[in-house]
């Protein structure tokens, strides 16, 4: 009896162990976050992105959008604008999805590499007017041509619908970040490629107004010129790609918001390159001559669409930051004043943090490191150590997926074709002090063909520099508030 009784007891003592030593493992081992991404209506925006004709937005061009306003403290005045994807602008050729991505991925490589060269060049203490000519039909007196691989403006992805001259013609630019020169091209054209509007004409305005040689916003330029005593500029890529004509000044206007006078822009009268769709640029960087800087904003924030949504968005001046944004740091650096650098601190993947060294994305004491955020950049490029970390985390969290093929700069895809929708982990951003933006899953996974193949939306990179780009961006208000140094992520703000 007294042995049974033991016996009792042993049995109970060792499954109450067993139930203790199983709780405390599920207490120490953390559950991996997922989220689901929907692979029927990716698919499905894919397909019609190649069918659709800009043509049906042309009654949408002609009316204003309202702008956004947030918890703004500041008094300037808050001027809004449309903000289209390329693809609800400019039709596609293609007809194939799979070779519509792979002509994004060449642009954007171009791009990247464009990004990388120009902090290179300042590293280095490099002028760009002291880099050899590249021969064109321009004269040989006019400007000076820097050698720097890419088509990096001409890959803007998004347009923005601005009024320029008084009275003022609206036309689609593109939206860039990671540069600082505003242009248009002009009449008479010498030598133009094709776009959506008719292309602007200065003897239609009143407040057109050449910039003199001798003006500050001419000697802001990295490469001028003068002629006749009026300030020349170029803008000039090794591919060929270039921009060049007559500085000016001339009034934008931002919708039914407003308008601002005396904005410094470039006139261009031969501009050739991959820039088919827009009438020109707009520069948002941080240097003197962005549009940003001119119009003296405290703020700025877009919200991107999805690349393959025919849907719109705004781009809004002074409208101050959402409520409810994750905040980081806004940094700039010694060496380079366009770009707008992040402060990046790690990532996590289905809720677990990614083990990589600490300080990785800090900006070095010679200028180099760091993270930008562009928006005209569309893949996140990350330095070697920290893209493999990262993807090592997530295929480690997807081994019940089909894994597929690598396509071009993707390395990690998965075959999807079988499903409607998946569960896949999430992926986080962190900032710092407990703030994390996470990301949704149509952020990170996205299609590269018709039929089902999706691919990690991350790529390495050889350069110091890391930059989050705009895939990662879309459906959320990226908001720079120049004013505090910080920049805000808000969902559900477009």
């Amino acid at each position: 009896m007294a042995a049974a009784s033991s016996n009792h007891f042993l049995l109970s003592f060792s499954l109450f162990l067993s139930f203790l030593f199983t709780s405390t493992l599920a207490r120490l081992s953390p559950q991996t976050t997922t989220t689901t991404l929907d692979v029927s209506s990716s698919l499905s925006q894919a397909q019609h992105i190649l069918s659709f004709d800009p043509q049906s937005l042309k009654a949408f061009a002609q009316t204003q959008t309202q702008p956004l306003f947030f918890n703004s403290s500041t008094s300037a005045a808050v001027f809004s604008v449309p903000l289209h994807s390329r693809g609800s602008v400019h039709k596609t050729h293609h007809t194939d999805y799979k070779a519509l991505v792979a002509s994004r991925l060449d642009r954007d490589s171009a791009r990247v590499d464009s990004l990388s060269t120009k902090l290179l060049l300042a590293l280095n203490g490099v002028k760009k007017s002291q880099l050899r000519p590249l021969p064109t039909q321009i004269q040989a007196e006019a400007l000076s041509t820097p050698i720097i691989s890419g088509t990096s403006q001409g890959s803007g992805e998004y347009f923005s619908r601005v009024g320029v001259g008084n009275p003022a013609k609206q036309y689609y630019m593109v939206l860039d970040t990671g540069s600082d020169i505003n242009w248009i091209q002009c009449e008479p054209c010498n030598e133009c490629y094709q776009q959506s509007d008719p292309i602007f004409n200065p003897s239609g305005s009143s407040t057109y107004s050449p910039v003199t040689c001798e003006s500050k916003q001419c000697s802001s330029l990295e490469v001028s010129a003068c002629r006749s005593g009026k300030c020349l500029y170029q803008v000039s890529y090794g591919d060929g790609s270039y921009t060049v004509g007559d500085f000016v000044t001339e009034t934008v206007s931002f919708g039914n918001s407003g308008n601002m006078n005396g904005v410094a822009l470039g006139c261009g009268h031969d501009n050739e390159g991959l820039f088919v769709g827009a009438a020109g640029l707009l520069g948002l960087g941080g240097g003197p001559l962005s549009l940003t800087s001119q119009i003296k904003a405290t703020s700025f924030s877009y919200c991107l669409v999805d690349r393959d949504s025919t849907g719109s968005s705004t781009l809004d001046f002074n409208s101050g930051l959402p409520a409810d944004s994750v905040i980081a740091p806004l940094m700039k650096s010694r060496k380079v004043n366009t770009f707008y650098y992040i402060g990046l601190t790690g990532f996590s993947v289905g809720g677990q943090a990614v083990n990589i060294s600490p300080g990785l994305f800090e900006i070095n004491e010679s200028g180099g490191g760091g993270v930008i955020i562009d928006c005209g950049t569309a893949i996140t490029r990350l330095q070697t150590q920290a893209y493999n970390a990262l993807r090592d985390a997530f295929v480690k969290q997807t081994q019940g997926l089909q894994s597929a093929s690598g396509v071009a700069l993707f390395d990690t895809c998965y075959d999807l074709s079988s499903k409607s929708s998946v569960k896949v982990p999430t992926v986080a951003f962190h900032f710092g002090e407990g703030k994390s933006l996470d990301l949704p899953a149509k952020n990170y996974l996205i299609p590269v063909d018709s039929s089902g193949t999706f691919c990690f939306a991350f790529a390495p990179t050889s350069s110091s520099m890391s930059i989050i780009g705009n895939v990662q961006q879309q459906g959320t208000r990226v908001s720079f508030d120049l004013a505090n140094n910080r920049v805000g992520f808000s969902s559900h703000k477009c």
